[in-house]
């Protein structure tokens, strides 16, 4: 099967697809129905109120589901009654738009769940403005709008209620992809003609993405007592594959080295290129267990690795013997993370291909699941403790409701049609807390918008038939929900022809329709943009120094862990892995500032170069100390020399240094674990993975110092 034609078929079977029908089901149902018992306008208030809810039903957990979809409920319908009662007085309108922009903004500080059900009460106020409903049927259209949001809260309940294990298995089967892109991107690097440094680059940003999933797929196995607690197959293999996926990603993680350095010792035997194909081979693999979760089918095995990585074996101990005697120490380090790789994949295969209880007894490991994912305090105290100018969530809302005042007088006052809440719809939409992240969200939203509206009127124009039409009105509707999380350029390009045939068949104008989107839209960008600027502004060069300091002190720790085990301390697995996991995530959440960094205006990027340096130099750091580990705490290591100490110590000191420099925190490691000797001794023979494992801690303590250094350049 072609990648192309995988990535293909897997998008009909992930969650994006999966999300898309079911957000245009529970939408369309109302309408269609009542249309049938000639009650449309029911139908359509129905279909409003599960438009509304449907915001908030991004994956995760099924009882966080419920609670914000039933909170989310609440909230519209008392938005709804507000605004329609409002709305008969222009200032009164204008007070409450500033009042619940503000006020919903705010629901940030709880976290992304709560900022949707901020998003959806939000745009039922702004749906709400233009209403025709005279002030005695506003509660009862209230009402019908709130029947529709519960009518969407049971039917997306009832989706997940009858397959319970899918979502966690799609989640799953999109993380293997990224991996895959990931440990494709890791190949890469044993090819000469590849770029070192573009490729780091490209190696960053993948790490993003598996990071984000990983936490997506953690909150739906780690917080839910059905994968968690209960004992059927179904839930433990998800927990364990999982599990493994995370043991695979340190293995790529590990897979790290000084490629400058092996490419120039190597360039002549072609074992590089050989190494790095296999690893491709092993991507393709992988790529295809991925997609026989996701597909929820049965998988065989492309290759059988064993035989490739004994001819590996042969041509390493070969040129082993060429050169000098440890000339091969890194090549056979590689070939052993290669063998930990294919054991890996190994064991996810054989999950979903042997006899699963017996598996399950075998990898029944005691680590505490729930310490995995973090938990969010909905405590009143947050909300206004956040009440005051050092709080960036504080800031955004003042910007999004004095930019919602602004864009509302603007809508008033310049809007063409009868549809001046486009404006403030794309205002809410675009609003970050960011100004990188609105700048990308604008960007998307005007070339969404145009090339949509030039797709809507050329079917509108060409394709009068009311039966096509309907089709592509539910083609664009599933298209729109489907790509929302996934590419939001192309959601919007579907929306755009998706309403302007809505309100086709709703008698509402016709081409001038599209004329009054694209001007709503330009005003509400302009607005937006320049907003983001100037209106309270925030910045990544004003918290940049505190993922910083975040990333080094979850690398400390990581180190500290290994350290402790190497003076023949014991570490817990959870804490272990706890630590690790602490690693990943703050790696990539600096990568992700940095991206956003660079998109803002020039002189708002401060130190960019020496940032881009720290953020390579973490990259290698962390995938080093990873490799170290994947020795030390996994496999043990016994009586370690005093020189393999001072080398953990001293970039244990220096990155503590670093830290302080950074306003972090310190950790302190005073173990000890030597036998006392006579210096004038002769020092005993180092084996091979104690002198291997000795240069990868110098290794560390390098790349250490460097940190420093580019820290001493950003503290400046």
């Amino acid at each position: 099967m072609s990648i192309r034609s995988t990535e293909i078929k897997s998008f009909f079977f992930s969650q994006y697809f999966s999300d898309g029908l079911r957000i245009s089901t529970g939408i369309l149902i109302p309408t269609l129905v009542l249309l049938w018992f000639d009650h449309f306008s029911l139908g359509i208030a129905l279909s409003l109120g599960a438009l509304c809810i449907a915001v908030i039903d991004s994956p995760g957990p099924v009882i966080h589901k419920r609670n914000a979809m039933g909170i989310g409920n609440i909230c519209i319908f008392l938005v709804a009654v507000a605004t329609g009662f409002a709305r008969f007085n222009v200032f009164a309108l204008g007070f409450e738009i500033t009042l619940f922009s503000f006020a919903f903004s705010m629901l940030t500080v709880y976290g992304n769940r709560a900022a949707n059900v901020a998003t959806a009460s939000l745009l039922i106020m702004v749906l709400m403005i233009d209403s025709d409903k005279p002030p005695a049927e506003v509660l009862g259209y209230s009402a019908s709008i709130l029947a529709g949001g519960i009518w969407y809260m049971l039917f997306s309940l009832l989706f997940f209620g009858i397959r319970p294990y899918r979502a966690a298995q799609q989640a799953l089967g999109e993380n293997i992809a990224d991996i895959v892109k990931f440990l494709r991107i890791k190949a890469d690097f044993y090819l000469p003609e590849t770029d070192i440094d573009e490729n780091y680059h490209k190696l960053v940003s993948q790490q993003i993405q598996v990071s984000q999933h990983q936490d997506a797929v953690r909150e739906l196995l780690f917080k839910s007592r059905l994968m968690v607690k209960e004992s059927t197959n179904a839930s433990r293999i998800l927990v364990l594959t999982f599990v493994d996926l995370v043991d695979m990603f340190e293995q790529i993680m590990a897979t790290h080295y000084d490629y400058v350095a092996i490419r120039e010792k190597f360039k002549n035997t072609g074992i590089l290129i050989e190494i790095g194909g296999l690893v491709h081979q092993m991507a393709n693999e992988l790529e295809n267990i991925g997609y026989a979760i996701l597909s929820n089918t049965r998988y065989k095995h492309l290759y059988n690795f064993n035989p490739g990585l004994e001819q590996l074996k042969l041509k390493i101990d070969a040129i082993g013997k060429t050169g000098h005697e440890t000339s091969n120490l890194v090549l056979k380090k590689i070939l052993i993370n290669l063998r930990d790789l294919n054991q890996e994949i190994e064991n996810i295969f054989n999950y979903y291909n042997s006899n699963s209880s017996k598996i399950l007894i075998q990898n029944d490991k005691s680590v505490e699941y729930s310490k995995f994912v973090s938990h969010q305090d909905f405590a009143p105290h947050i909300f206004f403790d956040n009440l005051s100018w050092s709080s960036a969530a504080f800031k955004h809302a003042l910007r999004v409701s004095l930019v919602c005042l602004i864009g509302f007088m603007a809508a008033k006052t310049f809007s063409l049609g009868h549809h001046s809440y486009w404006v403030l719809l794309t205002i809410i939409v675009i609003l970050k807390p960011g100004y990188s992240l609105s700048k990308q969200r604008n960007y998307q939203r005007l070339t969404g918008t145009i090339i949509g509206g030039i797709i809507g009127v050329l079917i509108l124009v060409f394709i009068p038939n009311n039966a096509i039409q309907f089709v592509f009105l539910v083609v664009f509707m599933i298209g729109t929900y489907s790509f929302t999380r996934l590419n939001y350029v192309v959601s919007v390009t579907l929306m755009t022809p998706y309403i302007l045939i809505l309100f086709k068949f709703l008698g509402v104008g016709h081409l001038d329709i599209v004329k009054e989107r694209i001007v709503d839209t330009l005003i509400g960008s302009s607005i937006a943009f320049i907003a983001s600027y100037w209106v309270f502004p925030s910045w990544e060069s004003e918290q940049v120094k505190e993922s910083l300091a975040d990333v080094i002190y979850a690398n400390l720790n990581y180190l500290v862990k290994i350290a402790e085990s190497i003076t023949g301390s014991l570490v817990n697995i959870t804490e272990y892995k706890l630590a690790r996991k602490d690693v990943f995530v703050k790696s990539a959440n600096l990568s992700a500032m940095f991206e956003r960094m660079t998109s803002e205006p020039k002189s708002k990027q401060r130190h960019i170069k020496d940032i881009h340096k720290f953020v390579v130099l973490n990259h290698i750091l962390s995938s080093y100390i990873a490799t170290v580990a994947s020795e030390v705490t996994v496999k043990g290591l016994h009586n370690p020399q005093a020189d393999t100490l001072k080398l953990v110590k001293k970039s244990i000191a220096v990155l503590n240094e670093s830290n302080k420099k950074l306003g972090g925190q310190r950790i302190e490691f005073t173990g000890e674990k030597t036998t006392a000797t006579n210096p004038d001794a002769e020092k005993p023979t180092l084996t091979t993975a104690e002198d291997l494992l000795k240069e990868q801690l110098g290794f560390i303590n390098k790349i250490s110092n460097d940190i420093a250094r580019v820290t001493d350049n950003i503290v400046q």
